[in-house]
């Protein structure tokens, strides 16, 4: 059996790395199931019940946009409201990031005030009869990506959301004290043991510092949201990600986050004022 907590420590048995991701085989698990593409995350869900887990779960961490999928299920059968509905109405307009919303595959699907994504690949659409599009409209279907990487939000609601659960006296926290705690201990034995960082319940930890942070990207954006142990917060993000030849995500992701805390380390005084309720 998988357990919840096994889903947020990214040990649920599911490894892309050994296997796939199936999040991203949209047109497969359609057509394995026997329904119309592209794939809902039930139908994705369905599709793998039929396949062999990577790993024992709970023996070890292998990041998985699939188990997070999953725990968006969980919400909905044990809320009774969809995946969104209860995140905004619970943990987001008590945050006060009441613009962040699921976003679409389609460019004419998009948001208002949304900006346009941009990649340097094509895929074939998920979507019959699509052809080749640009990788961030239609080369994997964002709709189903709900809880593990669907969220278009400004850096400013991210920075709302943040503060509103990283158990600082500064702003009023959504959640208590015990479920921060919670969200950021260390997962049990054998995870990440000898590691002075660890994945908690959806934050990479770093406790000796006290610094949380979470980093992602998919095809056409890039994102970085970081909360330090001596109270500081930012949050990055860009229309893109960085595959060009000769570099890679991970290398973008690096020199970013460097250049940011390089930047905070040369601060001396820091302004009290609050300017959320200015900004969107």
């Amino acid at each position: 059996d998988v357990t919840i907590r096994q889903l947020l420590y990214h040990a649920g048995g599911w490894d892309r790395e050994v296997s796939f991701d199936p999040m991203f085989r949209s047109t497969t698990a359609a057509q394995a199931v026997g329904v119309p593409a592209p794939a809902s995350a039930e139908t994705v869900m369905r599709y793998m019940l039929g396949q062999p887990l990577d790993f024992t779960p709970g023996s070890r961490y292998a990041y998985s946009n699939f188990g997070y999928a999953v725990l968006g299920r969980v919400i909905e059968k044990v809320t009774g409201e969809s995946y969104e509905q209860y995140v905004k109405r619970a943990i987001l307009t008590p945050a006060g990031a009441t613009r962040m919303r699921l976003g679409r595959s389609l460019l004419a699907e998009r948001h208002p005030e949304e900006v346009q994504y941009f990649d340097l690949g094509s895929a074939s659409s998920v979507f019959p009869g699509g052809g080749t599009v640009s990788f961030p409209y239609g080369g994997f279907y964002l709709e189903a990506m709900d809880s593990h990487g669907g969220w278009v939000a400004s850096t400013i609601d991210l920075l709302r959301f943040l503060t509103a659960v990283d158990g600082l006296s500064t702003r009023p926290d959504v959640l208590g004290p015990a479920a921060i705690q919670l969200m950021v201990a260390p997962s049990p034995p054998p995870l990440w043991q000898g590691s002075a960082y660890h994945y908690g319940m959806g934050w990479l930890i770093r406790p000796a510092q006290g610094n949380w942070w979470r980093d992602g990207s998919l095809p056409g954006t890039t994102a970085l949201l970081v909360r330090t142990g001596g109270g500081l917060a930012w949050a990055v993000l860009f229309n893109s990600r960085s595959m060009v030849p000769g570099s890679n995500w991970a290398n973008f992701h690096n020199e970013t986050d460097m250049a940011i805390w390089q930047a905070v380390g040369q601060v001396t005084d820091w302004p009290a004022h609050d300017l959320f309720t200015q900004y969107k």
